[in-house]
């Protein structure tokens, strides 16, 4: 083995330990972490100081290329659907059809669709008083009806664009954002099955949570009234996908408006279409002036500034690790070795998960790590591989993720409580969508 190389490699594991240092221990903002990890690895790998600077750079405008555009529409769509109560409304129509009986079913099937275009947190938000009223007219554990809901909530949030981790994944790795999409909704609804629908409910029987008292201080009332229709509702979310989809089954057959079909199902042109939909029938037929329809999807671009700094800074990263020679090299490691690189890269997004926290840091991390070392092996797509990752960035909330402490403060749940259901739950979902990759990828091969 070539000393160089085994030096390049202590050198990626040192830089990682020191990216974590930062955000864990000095607790920097995670985009100056990687920046100056960046930094850090570029310099000691031998790197000329302007080289470094120069693949920095590079790695940053070609992580944001593409990605900047999906995050800046998919928020407003978000915020529009949010503003215009049609999630809640959404959520009230399925729990009539569905009936009480089968009410935690209505919250799976609310929450996925919501979470296709929302952010976990907005839409936990939204859907949690629902859960509450539920629990409290049926005496049940509230976590009969909210772990279906958060599940469907954290799946659609880690493994689907337009949400910030599976979009700059997806980039990074080389993928098509379309099929990420399309894959990532079919991958993310079984995990919330199994992880939501059946340990949920299996550990409601054993865990009795009341409804907690935060409930009677935030419970909204809902302005269904007043609410879009819900097909408008339905439309707009399922819009995005059945547009890229139809570009994608259009790329397959030779048809006479083949090249409209992809304009049109391209990312940017969806979501364009989606935003525009949403800003109209959601802000404007409700009442709101175009100057407020413009400061209000203003608004909901402020958030995304944030995630698109992390994203550069991932990029970046993973440009000096390219460069700086490591990324070959291990990339021939893992084709010589019996390890699969859908293994690996879940591995890497897991202990990146376990380490800090966040999802969307821990995935998009991850994929400016593991990109050098995975993107075109033989024999794995793009997709298997984003999707792979995206899995083991689900897993682990624990105590340093916000989205545990809102859960459990939400549920009205200790910290023990918290890692039995919560934690567990993530964990069960992670593994078997791993096992789902792993195993589709080996009847196809």
């Amino acid at each position: 083995m070539p000393v160089n190389g085994t030096y390049l490699i202590c050198l990626t594991v040192a830089t990682l330990v020191l990216l974590l240092f930062l955000i864990l221990v000095v607790k920097l903002h995670a985009f100056v972490a990687l920046l100056i990890s960046a930094m850090a690895m570029g310099l000691a790998s031998g790197m000329p100081p302007d080289k470094v600077l120069k693949s920095i750079q590079t790695g940053f405008g070609d992580a944001l290329g593409f990605i900047a555009v999906v995050l800046g529409l998919g928020a407003m769509i978000g915020r529009f659907l949010e503003y215009s109560g049609g999630g809640r409304a959404l959520a009230d129509w399925l729990l009539k059809k569905f009936g009480i009986e089968n009410a935690a079913w209505a919250m799976l099937v609310a929450a996925f669709l919501v979470g296709l275009p929302i952010f976990f947190e907005v839409g936990f938000i939204i859907l949690v008083p629902l859960v509450w009223n539920l629990a409290r007219e049926t005496k049940r554990s509230l976590l009969f009806y909210g772990l279906p809901m958060a599940a469907a909530l954290t799946m659609t949030h880690s493994l689907v664009p337009p949400h910030p981790a599976p979009a700059a994944a997806t980039q990074l790795l080389g993928g098509d954002l379309g099929s990420t999409i399309l894959f990532g909704a079919a991958l993310s609804l079984p995990m919330a099955l199994a992880a939501g629908m059946l340990y949920g409910t299996w550990i409601a029987r054993r865990i009795y949570i009341p409804v907690p008292d935060i409930a009677k201080l935030m419970t909204r009332g809902a302005e269904t009234a007043s609410a879009p229709p819900i097909p408008m509702v339905i439309l707009l979310l399922l819009l995005p996908v059945m547009l890229t989809l139809g570009a994608t089954l259009a790329g397959l057959r030779d048809l006479p408006f083949k090249s409209v079909a992809i304009f049109v199902g391209h990312p940017y042109t969806a979501l364009t279409v989606t935003a525009l939909a949403a800003i109209y029938f959601f802000g404007i037929r409700r009442g709101l002036s175009r100057e407020k329809a413009s400061k209000m999807a203003t608004e909901a671009l402020l958030p995304v500034g944030t995630l698109i700094c992390i994203m550069g800074g991932g990029g970046a990263l993973k440009q000096i690790i390219v460069d700086s020679g490591v990324g070959s090299y291990a990339g021939n490691l893992l084709m010589t070795s019996a390890i699969s690189p859908l293994l690996v890269v879940w591995l890497i997004a897991a202990a990146m998960r376990l380490a800090q926290g966040s999802a969307t840091v821990a995935i998009i991390t991850a994929a400016g790590i593991a990109a050098p070392l995975v993107k075109g092996i033989p024999g794995y797509t793009p997709t298997e591989l984003i999707l792979a990752l995206c899995a083991g960035g689900s897993a682990f909330s624990h105590v340093s993720d916000s989205g545990f402490w809102m859960v459990t403060q939400y549920f009205g749940m200790t910290v023990p409580q918290g890692l039995k259901t919560w934690t567990t739950m993530k964990i069960v979902a992670s593994l078997l969508g791993l096992g789902i990759v792993m195993t589709v990828h080996a009847l196809l091969r």
